[in-house]
């Protein structure tokens, strides 16, 4: 058979496959990603974030989002937070104590104030007044102690007569916002209510078997002019570190200081109707039913047949069930990187290519072994790689070939261990030291957002600040003096970017896309197929691709706030597209 002829025939298959994964959700965050959470709007995560607060940091803020694609002008029924759910924040800082440490739980609760009208808002009243109460656990769950009552949540931004004239509230939306915001008992800044979805990707061109960045025509943020409505929660580092961690952290990568974050909705197990059109009857357990942490994991990693059962399990399970860790070992969107397997299929994709033939030794393709082929080598003595260290997690078996850099960056963190450093000072060898530049190791639980609450705080204003976060960490450890001279630990500006953390600014999409090509594996040295080892130059032109290569939509449709909660102002219901 032609090599013309085979191609034609695996046509099919490849698009075939091409539709499986863009027909899931695929990079909508946390949108709808799953079926079932799809017919809950009101219980959906679509993102979390943790970050040390730029103005303040000595905190750490963290933002959780429900409620996916809000319309501003969504009348005469506006979205807000459901009753009989639990929204809460997990935060996980101790990886020798099984779950979590702290929960911080919200309630809400809602009113009609003038049921008479079929306006939303009317003469200073709220038909869609809603508040709640927070409360926070410091033993894993246990109990719970109530740290706001009655914490007030801003209306639905409807328009300018509703918010700002005499016979609507009569205030601004800005000073709605400014009032809700409010302290707990315990010492931390809540804010809850609308704002502009902090997301920004091309979901119409991604949806578009792939087409992204557009190839014919200009892409577009398909959550551009969305609102979410937000929880963002402002929390002392002394409140969140480890217990027994020093005050002040050893270095700006001390392990102590390591938090692991995931957020979660839950509904009671049954729902009664009633037939005299009064609110259902929810009863039985408490049942999880959506939950996030790393972004984009559910969405573009997980399959269609998985999805639901992976709202439904914590973290902490991920432990003991690992029938999903092959999706992080293989993922199927490497396939669309691989002129070898699919990649012909997702043009848009073609800078992006996975390393087959590292260093002329090693293949990281769809189901090879990556460095699986090194087990038992005395080479990795002392590295992470190593059994007596972490290498029974790292490099389970064959066949597993991202099991070095996917399946931790998802499901532990990084550690500052060999292999795991930028490959400046290793004088070619990968597994030599290099220039420490992460760690957010926390082997508690699966999928979690990682931050170490050590590391210092990019200024937003920096000329070196970037929403590709860590990956652009990596290029100035790697080419940029001071830091490219020598491998001492000192901050690089976006160390405290995604996925250490995850500011509001970073191009999630755009990070995790280089990194599903491989670009974690290129900075610590198993380069590109088009470096020959021992080269002078591993800055290739497979390399240059992948840095250089952009979605179409890097950035927020609105600019972020300087000051808590960070979210922009949420859209207004009258606002007109420019």
């Amino acid at each position: 058979m032609s090599k013309l002829t085979n191609s034609l025939t695996r046509l099919p298959a490849m698009f075939a496959l091409l539709l499986c994964v863009t027909g899931s959700g695929l990079f909508a965050s946390s949108h709808r990603e799953a079926p079932l959470i799809a017919n809950d709007p009101l219980a959906d995560n679509t993102d979390l974030y943790a970050f040390r607060s730029p103005d303040d940091p000595n905190t750490v803020t963290i933002i959780a989002c429900y409620i996916p694609a809000e319309l501003p002008f969504g009348g005469p029924n506006y979205n807000t937070f459901g009753e009989n759910i639990r929204y809460e924040i997990h935060v996980d800082n101790d990886a020798t104590k099984p779950g979590d440490e702290i929960v911080y739980r919200f309630t809400f609760t809602r009113l009609n104030e003038d049921p008479a009208t079929f306006f939303n808002i009317r003469l200073g009243k709220q038909n869609l007044k809603t508040t709640y109460k927070l409360e926070r656990s410091i033993d894993g769950g246990m109990t719970f102690q109530t740290v706001v009552s009655d914490g007030p949540v801003p209306p639905p931004y409807i328009g300018p007569r509703s918010i700002e004239s005499a016979v609507g509230l009569n205030t601004t939306y800005d000073a709605l916002i400014a009032a809700a915001i409010t302290t707990a008992s315990s010492g931390e800044k809540v804010y809850c209510g609308p704002s502009d979805d902090p997301f920004f990707v091309d979901l119409g061109g991604v949806f578009d078997l792939g087409d992204m960045p557009r190839q014919d025509g200009n892409s577009r943020d398909g959550v551009g002019r969305y609102n979410v409505h937000t929880i963002a929660i402002q929390v002392p580092i002394a409140a969140l570190r480890k217990t027994g961690a020093p005050a002040t952290p050893v270095n700006i990568l001390d392990p102590d200081y390591v938090i692991g974050v995931w957020a979660s909705a839950s509904r009671r197990a049954t729902r009664t109707l009633q037939t005299d059109g009064s609110a259902p009857d929810d009863s039985g357990n408490w049942v999880q039913v959506s939950r996030l942490g790393m972004p984009l994991t559910n969405e573009a990693v997980i399959p269609i047949g998985y999805k639901d059962y992976w709202n439904g399990i914590t973290p902490y399970d991920e432990l003991t069930d690992t029938s999903l860790d092959g999706f992080f070992y293989n993922p199927e969107l490497a396939l669309y990187m691989d002129d070898a397997q699919f990649g012909g299929a997702v043009p848009a994709f073609a800078p992006l290519r996975v390393q087959r033939n590292s260093l002329q030794s090693f293949d990281f393709g769809y189901g090879k072994d990556g460095l699986y082929g090194l087990k038992g080598n005395p080479a990795l003595d002392g590295t992470a790689l190593d059994d007596a260290v972490f290498g029974i997690l790292l490099l389970p078996g064959p066949g597993k070939a991202r099991s070095v850099d996917l399946w931790p960056i998802f499901h532990t963190g990084v550690p500052n261990v060999r292999p795991y450093q930028l490959a400046t000072g290793k004088g070619g060898n990968p597994l030599a030291t290099g220039k420490p530049f992460i760690h957010n190791f926390l082997p508690n639980g699966g999928d979690m957002l990682r931050l170490n609450m050590a590391t210092p705080v990019t200024p937003r204003n920096d000329p070196d600040f970037s929403p590709l976060g860590i990956v652009q960490a990596a290029v100035l450890g790697l080419t940029a003096a001071p830091y490219n001279t020598n491998t001492n630990i000192e901050f690089i500006p976006n160390m405290d970017g995604f996925p250490n953390g995850r500011r509001l600014e970073d191009d999630v999409t755009l990070i995790e896309l280089q990194a599903v090509s491989g670009v974690a594996l290129a900075a610590i040295g198993l380069w590109y197929d088009d470096y020959t080892a021992g080269g002078a130059n591993p800055v290739t032109q497979d390399l240059l691709d992948v840095l250089t290569y952009r979605t179409g939509v890097n950035n927020n449709d609105k600019p972020f706030k300087s000051e808590f909660p960070y979210v922009a102002t949420p859209w207004s219901g009258t606002e007109v597209e420019d």
